[in-house]
């Protein structure tokens, strides 16, 4: 009788148990509800170690961050950083994080749409010019003048004569922007073909992610030869000393956000900063352009072997 009454009870206590689901929770979470206790109304949730520590090392950059905005404010020091790459390189989310928890009054993010028939007209860098950083600003672009350097040139945007005009023209623009004062990042986020199909596929599941697909996603695999091939012509004609490339291999979305970070952080000064230790990046992660240059030049005729 007893053995009945406890086999009952176990039963309905499993009954209650609530199902077992796979849900997706918001970046933060984990870290925040970590020291949560045991009660009636909690449940059991199961994070990856991996994925805590990202959560943890990235709260740790962005609290560096702002303190290097409380001094861009105090100094009226302007910064500029360039995320360029192709399609579902991760660029997008790498400025969420990076802007996540700063002043809006002083961080911009410039997504500029295609240019209008008057912007069509006027001289190609006009349209950027008033987005770039006043004093004490952190200027951000989701693409940049360099869509001229490989998108336009792909997708038939512009003319040949255009491109090898920007191709020219481009690191003076740059060069006058550095020597005015302006601290400038460029950096190219390199995905692989077969990583960017699966984040391609994964976009047309997910409702939430639906905004990002565009009729040129379509083609960035079947013309991923043609973008290396201008990604080189690119790296060769704008990667300057004053003005230089950094490439962020981007497979892996979260070691490529930390990377990111800790290679801007690393090379601006600013008050109460982490020892150098702590914010130098990854060098499988981050390349410097001289060094893409280099692996692109050997793997030239084997593209393949080219990372995006």
């Amino acid at each position: 009788m007893g053995k009945q009454s406890a086999a009952r009870k176990q039963k309905v206590k499993k009954d209650q148990e609530p199902p077992c689901v796979s849900i997706k929770l918001l970046e933060g979470s984990p870290l925040k509800y970590k020291k949560i206790k045991p009660g009636k109304n909690t449940r059991k949730l199961w994070i990856k170690q991996s994925h805590l520590e990202y959560e943890i090392e990235l709260k740790r950059l962005q609290i560096e961050l702002m303190k290097l905005q409380k001094h861009m404010q105090a100094t009226g020091m302007r910064v500029l950083a360039i995320f360029e790459g192709r399609d579902a390189a991760g660029k997008g989310g790498t400025i969420k994080r990076i802007t996540a928890f700063l002043n809006p009054r002083l961080t911009k993010v410039v997504a500029l749409a295609k240019p209008s028939d008057t912007e069509m007209t006027q001289w190609y860098f006009q349209r950027y010019v008033p987005h770039l950083p006043a004093a004490g600003e952190l200027v951000l672009f989701d693409r940049s003048w360099y869509n001229r350097a490989m998108v336009e040139p792909v997708m038939g945007f512009c003319t040949d004569e255009q491109h090898k005009r920007f191709l020219k023209d481009v690191p003076l623009f740059e060069e006058m922007l550095v020597k005015d004062g302006i601290k400038l990042f460029k950096f190219y986020f390199s995905v692989s073909k077969e990583e960017q199909a699966k984040r391609f596929a994964a976009r047309k599941l997910d409702p939430l992610k639906q905004y990002k697909l565009s009729p040129v996603d379509k083609l960035a695999q079947e013309y991923w030869d043609k973008y290396s091939v201008k990604k080189f012509q690119m790296l060769n004609e704008s990667n300057r000393t004053l003005s230089p490339w950094t490439i962020i291999r981007s497979d892996n979305k979260k070691k490529a956000r930390l990377n990111c970070m800790k290679y801007l952080l690393s090379h601006l000064d600013y008050e109460d900063k982490l020892p150098a230790g702590e914010l130098r990046p990854d060098p499988e992660i981050v390349i410097s352009g001289i060094d893409e240059i280099k692996h692109m030049e050997t793997h030239l005729f084997a593209p393949r072997e080219l990372r995006g």
